[in-house]
């Protein structure tokens, strides 16, 4: 499995979550409060979105709706195929790429505090990382994916049955210098503000310039500056090195056809080593507080917090991901977060996330009227298959008139 692989499935997420949706407009400015209609709030829809389970493709869910016109929470399948037990409602998850949203909000603190300038390049704090032959990268455009940054490579081996080799290999890990490393044998995308392509090597160099600016590790300052503040106990950024999953958890698998019989590997436990691209674990509860917190600028100054809602005026640098609604081929990445627009007017942002065994979701309105936590466990490795479920979960909790006529046509290729 390579991490070119994991990109394409991580677009396909947030393409297939945004069907029918278009980022608003295309401007680097921060986002308005939401003009649309929010539905009420809708307890049966909710429940049908995750009905059914376990199956060949999700063995369980969790869902979690909050806002002023009330709450919500619900969980499907079980937590664990052997036993039945059902899917812990306060359970933790590996979060994927929601991880970004924290590398980006301890980023921005660090430029409200005068030690990063935004638009200075990458260069600049971290000499040597990149190959002197590469234009200037800011600070900026790796935070919002328009650093033309290689992404292809991988340390991952590409050949094979991915999901065979995922389990066989899900101990394994890589600093992230190692990672980098392999990517600079790449050419550069395009050149660096020209255009947006969602790249998770952004986020490796992220965390790097953390660690570079404070002299302390990542895993410290997200504590230091997020977890402690908030009070998230359910949120863990562990060492690339240990595999667990603390505390209660819906266990994660991957399916293996084997002498041609389909069979559940646990892979609950693997290496985080995509660290402040992808590794932090994270709860329902805590994501929701985290969120909240973010956007009410109780955890990035009001003065640095329009970089989270500043979606660059660029063009996207492919088919695999912004391609639907009036914008469709313009950028809708910020820093952190994903902005996307739905047919009833509501503007939500947020963020998706993947890990072998886990997806989820966390997305809001501006205004936090809405917020919407979720958790799946797939057993497809990141293949997508699991997308219809969040597109039903997304038109319960946003806009009952989402629809998926062109889901087939939003998978990359």
């Amino acid at each position: 499995m390579s991490h070119s692989r994991t990109r394409r499935s991580l677009a396909l997420a947030g393409a297939v979550l945004a069907v029918s949706v278009a980022g608003g407009a295309a401007t680097a400015s921060a986002a308005p409060p939401a003009t649309g209609t929010l539905p009420p709030l809708d307890p049966a829809a909710l429940r049908a979105a995750i009905a059914g389970l376990p199956n060949a493709t999700v063995t369980g869910a969790m869902v979690k709706v909050t806002g002023p016109d009330g709450h919500w929470s619900g969980t499907s399948g079980v937590g664990d195929v052997r036993t039945g037990t059902p899917v812990p409602p306060d359970g933790r998850f590996r979060a994927g790429s929601i991880s970004k949203v924290f590398t980006a909000a301890v980023v921005l603190q660090l430029a409200a505090e005068h030690r990063i300038d935004l638009d200075r390049s990458v260069q600049h704090y971290l000499p040597g990382l990149l190959p002197a032959s590469y234009p200037d990268v800011t600070v900026r455009q790796i935070l919002d994916h328009t650093s033309g940054l290689p992404t292809d490579g991988g340390l991952e081996d590409s050949q094979g049955d991915p999901n065979r080799w995922f389990v066989d290999h899900r101990f394994d890990s890589w600093t992230p210098r190692q990672i980098v490393a392999d990517a600079m044998t790449y050419p550069m995308d395009f050149p660096p503000g020209t255009r947006q392509r969602y790249n998770g090597l952004n986020y490796y160099v992220a965390g790097l310039l953390v660690e570079k600016v404070t002299g302390r590790s990542y895993a410290d300052e997200v504590r230091r500056r997020i977890l402690r503040p908030l009070h998230l106990s359910g949120t863990f950024v562990l060492d690339r090195r240990d595999p667990r999953l603390p505390g209660p958890h819906s266990h994660g698998y991957v399916a293996v056809t084997e002498n041609g019989t389909t069979v559940l590997h646990d892979v609950s436990e693997q290496s985080p080593y995509p660290w402040a691209e992808g590794g932090i674990i994270s709860t329902g509860d805590d994501l929701t507080r985290f969120i909240r917190a973010l956007f009410q600028g109780r955890v990035v100054p009001r003065s640095a917090l329009g970089a989270m809602f500043a979606v660059p005026d660029v063009a996207y640098a492919d088919r695999n991901n912004c391609v639907l609604g009036p914008d469709a081929g313009r950028a809708c990445y910020s820093a952190g977060l994903m902005r996307v627009r739905l047919p009833n007017g509501l503007t939500g942002w947020g963020k998706t996330g993947s890990r072998p065994g886990y997806t989820s979701g966390v997305f809001a309105t501006r205004d936090l009227r809405r917020v919407l936590v979720y958790s799946l466990n797939p057993t497809g490795n990141k293949d997508g298959s699991e997308q219809p479920y969040v597109l039903k979960i997304s038109a319960a909790a946003f806009d009952p008139s989402l629809t998926a006529p062109e889901a087939a046509g939003a998978t990359p290729r």
